[in-house]
């Protein structure tokens, strides 16, 4: 009765005059969106500042970060079991407060370290203090924003579409990165106008008020928790939904860590992310070593967005249509020709190849990523298992620059950091052709 009465308030979503689900795509988005503070992106518009302010190196503030990240992803496991319990409206609640206070943390994070050393008298270990402050704010950042909000929004949206769950999808991620692609600018335009503490002050602002706000209003967890049913569809419609969509069976963690298209999907997953990170951390260096300029090195993300965008809608019509092994198969495909065009740059049609794979692998790396896990294993346990990937996926984007600045080092080319990738991508593009969905497993077997 207190759980209804909760989703009710303060308004009853069983009300409105349009299915729900609609008003959850756009507040679920915006829920995304408001991760960006917690993005690389986003932090990467203040990392010279902080390294100023703090008198620290450049190697420092990344080691600072990697640690943060890596012991962020750590948590999400335990955060998607949380999810599962109290839901996406109080958990991306609870989240925005905290990412929001963090961020006030982290604009007074120098004055914190600097006055912790003297009070403490140990001013000849201020470095190691104002890193294991960085340490602090990173996982902080990392865990709330990139992690849990994200996380938090997406999971939400899920759970009220099933027939049209890839088209929702699809349109919720070209929002997305449309926005986050004009984030950088964003925040630089707001660095100009309220100095690097004021902006982190501003951005704090705006998701402790406005986005919080938005989150205790509107957010709802699970449609029949507001007596209605995903798609909004009648009593009959969702008992007789089709197995492509529809869960027979509820999966655990501990059953869908012994599938094995959870291990597939979850390491063709981390591969973009390794990939990806790996590229963009480095790419004007990469394009230096061929001879290539730093503004064609830049250009390759405008056209890659657009490509991107073309691919997000189509893929997620056509993956409420057919078999999702079908989309990792084109995705990983898309992540082949990225590498190989990597290890090519230079050679005729690389760069096209680069543009080109990068735009679809992240297109489809987002739409496996939203609607796999609800299609292959339920949505009751929706935030452990999609914790758990998400935890692995965030660690594999700490260490993607790691092994990219490593091959260069060791062996003078980043070649052999894309090979890695793509001798791994192979491996995973072969193995996806026996990823099939576990529920239409069940379902032969009961009518065998």
């Amino acid at each position: 009765m207190i759980k209804q009465s909760l989703n009710n308030f303060p308004f009853s979503p069983k009300k409105s005059p349009i299915f729900y689900g609609w008003f959850i795509l756009i507040f679920g988005t915006f829920g995304v969106v408001m991760s960006a503070p917690g993005q690389t992106f986003g932090v990467t518009a203040f990392t010279d500042y902080l390294i100023d302010a703090f008198g620290i190196t450049r190697n420092q503030l990344s080691t600072c970060y990697l640690v943060g990240t890596i012991s962020s992803s750590l948590m999400l496991t335990h955060v998607g079991k949380l999810y599962d319990k109290i839901g996406a409206r109080w958990l991306s609640l609870g989240t925005a407060v905290v990412l929001a206070f963090v961020l006030f943390f982290m604009s007074q994070s120098d004055r914190i370290a600097f006055s912790l050393g003297s009070s403490l008298g140990l001013k000849d270990w201020q470095v190691y203090i104002s890193i294991g402050v960085l340490c602090l704010g990173f996982f902080l950042l990392r865990l709330s924003g990139q992690g849990t909000l994200t996380m938090s929004s997406r999971n939400m949206l899920m759970k009220w579409f099933i027939a049209k769950r890839g088209l929702t999808g699809g349109i919720s991620n070209v929002f997305v990165a449309i926005v986050f692609a004009l984030a950088p600018n964003t925040f630089d335009k707001i660095i100009q106008a309220y100095g690097w503490r004021g902006a982190w002050i501003a951005i704090g602002g705006f998701i402790l008020i406005v986005f919080c706000t938005i989150a205790f209003i509107f957010f709802r967890d699970n449609p029949e928790d507001c007596e209605l049913h995903p798609d909004g569809e009648s009593d009959n419609d969702f008992n007789n939904r089709e197995v492509l969509n529809k869960a027979q069976k509820q999966f655990r963690l501990k059953e869908a860590k012994r599938t094995y298209i959870f291990w597939i999907y979850t390491i063709s997953l981390c591969m973009y992310s390794l990939l990806i990170t790996g590229l963009t951390f480095n790419i004007v260096s990469i394009f230096d070593e061929i001879g290539m300029s730093r503004d064609e090195a830049l250009f390759v993300f405008f056209p890659a967005s657009v490509i991107s965008a073309v691919f997000t809608l189509a893929g997620g019509y056509l993956s409420d249509r057919i078999k999702l092994k079908k989309i990792l198969i084109v995705y990983l495909i898309a992540m082949a020709i990225l590498a190989a065009s990597i290890i090519f740059l230079g050679k005729s049609g690389s760069y096209i190849g680069l543009i080109v794979g990068y735009g679809a692998g992240t297109s489809f790396y987002s739409l496996l990523m939203s609607i796999a896990w609800p299609r292959f294993f339920g949505r009751k346990y929706l935030g452990e298992i999609s914790g758990l990937s998400m935890s692995l996926i965030v660690s594999f984007s700490a260490v993607g620059p790691l092994i990219f600045s490593g091959s260069l080092s060791m062996f003078g080319s980043y070649s052999y950091a894309a090979l890695f990738c793509l001798i791994i991508i192979a491996i995973c593009l072969f193995g996806a052709f026996k990823a099939n969905n576990p529920q239409e497993d069940l379902v032969n077997k009961s009518n065998q």
